[in-house]
């Protein structure tokens, strides 16, 4: 049976689908089987990075490794009932499809919560969630007392993943590994930073997660996107002249893999 991991946060332009498509890679990379399914219907970041990737293997007449991609729809029942039990069946479908036959599942979620996110969160072995380094993105996460920087609260999203903890446990599946993984972390020590980092330390402890650097703010994600191509692929092409940029995300992916621990259990 497939290892899933799944990508999630109530906020979107967190990272989700740049982490989830770097994971997906590096693990084909690893000789391993991986199967995708992309549940961000309206923006499908993850289905047309596939597909930038084949136009590019096609133009190029080169050949990188590739996941399984599964194509899921969201139901346009009229009754949210109809709708709901459709989707569960959708996506049961698409769990048969692709566990039996992959070492991994990467599914990558929209921010926000729909029955789609609940069923993703439930199967889970791993839930990534990344977040901008910022009290912003920490609200979703925690409500917080704006005078002392206590914790006061979950989040709705965090009382999501509680509940979903619950169903695993009834079921009597291992617990969900919750791993909270810090982007566009600042190198520069800052009031802000200091505050957050103090905050997720605190919450880790209250809810159950841990924490994990995530990827800087870098241009060469973006411009890699286009070209459906990871850092991993750049490495394997013989006219590739890395930059320090280039070296120092290198760095970040590897030690974003090391911290998830996907090849534990």
């Amino acid at each position: 049976m497939a290892k899933i991991i799944v990508f999630g946060n109530e906020k979107g332009g967190s990272g989700k689908s740049t982490t989830a498509i770097h994971v997906a890679i590096s693990l084909c990379y690893q000789n391993k089987k991986v199967g995708i399914i992309d549940l961000d219907l309206r923006q499908r970041s993850m289905s047309r990075f596939l597909e930038n990737r084949a136009s590019f293997c096609e133009k190029q007449k080169s050949s990188l490794p590739n996941p399984t991609y599964y194509k899921i729809d969201e139901s346009n029942k009229d009754s949210k009932a109809a709708s709901n039990s459709e989707e569960e069946k959708r996506f049961a479908e698409a769990l048969t499809s692709l566990e039996k036959s992959c070492d991994f599942l990467v599914i990558d979620c929209p921010g926000g919560i729909s029955n789609y996110v609940k069923m993703a969160h439930t199967v889970a072995d791993t839930l990534v969630t990344p977040m901008n380094d910022s009290l912003i993105d920490f609200d979703l996460l925690a409500k917080i007392e704006p005078s002392t920087g206590k914790v006061v609260g979950p989040s709705i999203y965090s009382e999501m993943v509680w509940e979903c903890r619950q169903i695993r446990a009834s079921a009597k599946h291992p617990p969900i590994d919750w791993v909270i993984l810090r982007n566009r972390l600042s190198h520069v020590f800052s009031k802000n930073k200091h505050q957050v980092g103090k905050s997720l330390d605190n919450l880790s402890k209250r809810i159950g997660f841990r924490l994990s650097t995530g990827f800087s703010e870098r241009v060469i994600f973006k411009e890699l996107f286009l070209s459906g191509l990871t850092l991993l692929d750049l490495e394997k092409m013989d006219d590739w002249q890395p930059t320090l940029s280039h070296v120092s995300a290198r760095q970040e992916m590897r030690m974003l893999l090391s911290n998830l621990n996907l090849f534990s259990g």
